[in-house]
């Protein structure tokens, strides 16, 4: 018999306590060929996204992808990222949060409607910050403004879950 994994379970936990006491959910994203997002806010293969309910649209966090519509540049878009590409899931206000391993085989099988979509290649990795309502610049995954560290008020405290 096949375990059902928690981790989905734990995301969806996490973004209703997240919600519950009026913070922003943040998502910590490593990037791969089944993510599907705007590519110019990919940083070194990880992106962070803002699925608070100012940022996103439609926000499904299902058991293999998590997928919602938020605008970029001011345009809307479909957001699909793989459960099992998600490193962390935290408050944007108070770093609380939960981090995860990446496991290669925990990346789900290529969808034959997306390989016959693109000729038969799986499409290549996306990812972005989507713009929020609130009149917040998108974070930059990338740290603080020189590219260093994040400043300590927004660095996420995560404990790993294997």
């Amino acid at each position: 018999m096949n375990e059902i994994p928690t981790k989905p379970y734990l995301l969806r936990a996490l973004y209703e306590w997240c919600t519950d006491s009026g913070y922003t959910p943040h998502l910590a994203v490593v990037v791969d060929a089944h993510t599907r997002v705007p590519p110019e806010h990919v940083r070194d293969g990880q992106i962070v996204l803002n699925i608070g309910a100012l940022a996103t649209h439609k926000l499904v966090i299902g058991n293999e992808f998590i997928e919602f519509q938020a605008r970029f540049g001011g345009v809307a878009q479909q957001i699909s990222v793989p459960v099992g590409a998600v490193q962390a899931i935290y408050a944007r206000e108070t770093g609380q949060g939960m981090s995860f391993e990446i496991n290669p085989e925990d990346a789900p099988a290529p969808n034959e409607a997306d390989a016959e979509a693109s000729g038969g290649a799986p499409s290549p990795a996306l990812a972005a910050v989507p713009d929020t309502d609130s009149g917040d610049p998108p974070d930059d995954p990338s740290g603080g403004p020189d590219g260093g560290p994040a400043s300590p008020a927004r660095r996420p405290f995560l404990k790993v879950v294997k």
